[in-house]
């Protein structure tokens, strides 16, 4: 006998026909002597029509305790309709909202994007291990949250996942199963390129960074709650098996992405190629780059603008990319000079926060408009945020941003 946890996103459920077929599902496998604990989403666009209600009516004008009272009436009617499915197949069951006196997840007053109370919760979740065994399939909502004032509270993005993922570590499960409307996590969109192929297996790891750059399956903030002793895996509830073998996530997490704000040690040097046909040609950047890698000179960044190419190698080398690339271009038609800049500094800000904070660039920057910095350059990604600046200012640069991210 094992203990699953079975979480179904809302396209999972999206109609009577796939809820029907959830329910037998976890049947079937409370059938074969395992104990299931459903974890449910709200049914498919429930939430986003309730946002929506909310935006068109009352706008801005809605308290947070309002708004999370509204948001859990998703999760509250498809537990209460998945509950009464599983009983029409003969097998007792028990929805679980926050509410309910044995509700299991515990958080903090922040009510729409609210931190979970470990301790308590699992506490908490040892009632649902009596429910288990009585018999009863527990279904849970996922999402939602009970504050310290019994409050009801919500999770924020990837909530019913960390549901599931926390309930699975709380009750000592033997596998967390994610339901959800692909076959498993694929080598890319199937929606985009058709040749897309399911993974076998991905490492925790892989899957955050894919999470975290857009994909879809799971939340990437899901993933810092998952037990490196339980087994997961990804499935579609096209097949209505809770067995098929879909994606399974492997490894342990190794922790969150680390918060840091790094100063490279060693001097950057800036070269820049202008040309005003530069983007009429095709492989341009292509061959600037396996010039340099074929000379072993390693680039810090790149960034191209309508006439311009900008280079940044380190100070050592910059003497060699300096003639390397004046001789392309000579060579090229689409090009008309390069220049050789000064030293400058390399600060690199890494958060997985950055995806989700709306305003971080003006946070990074303007200490350093206050204080006269001058930005060279600047990249970012959905997690690092690199600037490029005055050499002189790099150690007054690190000490005026490191505090953002800290």
């Amino acid at each position: 006998m094992e203990l699953i946890i079975a979480k179904f996103g809302g396209t999972s459920i999206g109609n009577g026909d796939k809820i029907r077929k959830a329910a037998q599902s976890v049947v079937n496998e409370y059938m074969k002597g395992n104990k299931v604990v459903v974890v449910l989403s709200a049914i498919n666009k429930t939430t986003d029509d309730l946002i929506k209600i909310v935006d068109d009516s009352v706008d801005s004008n809605i308290s947070d305790k309002q708004m999370a009272e509204i948001l859990s009436m998703g999760e509250m009617t498809s537990v209460r309709v998945m509950s009464s499915v599983i009983e029409s197949f003969g097998v007792k069951s028990e929805y679980i909202d926050p509410y309910c006196d044995n509700w299991p997840l515990i958080t903090d007053n922040n009510l729409l994007e609210a931190k979970i109370d470990f301790p308590a919760s699992e506490a908490m979740s040892k009632h649902l291990m009596k429910i288990l065994d009585q018999g009863v399939i527990p279904v849970v909502c996922g999402f939602l949250g009970k504050g310290p004032n019994d409050e009801i509270t919500t999770l924020g993005r990837g909530g019913s996942d960390i549901t599931a993922f926390l309930l699975g570590h709380c009750l000592n499960a033997a596998e967390v199963i994610i339901v959800t409307d692909v076959d498993g996590v694929m080598s890319t969109d199937p929606n985009k390129i058709q040749k897309a192929k399911k993974l076998d297996k991905i490492s925790v790891e892989e899957m955050r960074d894919l999470a975290t750059h857009g994909a879809q399956v799971l939340h990437p903030h899901a993933l810092k709650y998952k037990d490196p002793l339980i087994s997961v895996k990804i499935i579609s509830h096209e097949n209505g098996d809770l067995s098929n073998p879909g994606t399974v996530i492997v490894g342990p997490y190794e922790g969150e992405m680390m918060k840091t704000t790094m100063l490279y040690p060693e001097p950057i040097s800036v070269v820049a190629i202008v040309g005003d046909g530069m983007l009429k040609r095709a492989g341009l950047l292509s061959k600037l780059t396996t010039i340099l890698a074929k000379n072993d000179i390693n680039i810090f960044g790149i960034s191209a603008g309508q006439n311009s190419v900008t280079v940044f190698v380190n100070k050592k080398d910059a003497q060699d990319a300096y003639h390397l690339l004046h001789d392309m271009v000579i060579d090229c038609n689409e090009l008309s000079s390069l220049s050789l800049g000064k030293e400058i500094a390399m600060l690199t800000l890494v958060s997985p926060d950055f995806i989700e904070t709306p305003g971080i660039i003006s946070e990074i920057t303007d200490p350093l408009r206050d204080n006269n910095i001058n930005i060279v350059e600047i990249s970012s990604s959905q997690t690092a945020v690199v600037i490029f600046i005055d050499w002189e200012d790099g150690n007054k640069a690190f000490e005026l941003v490191k505090s953002v991210i800290e």
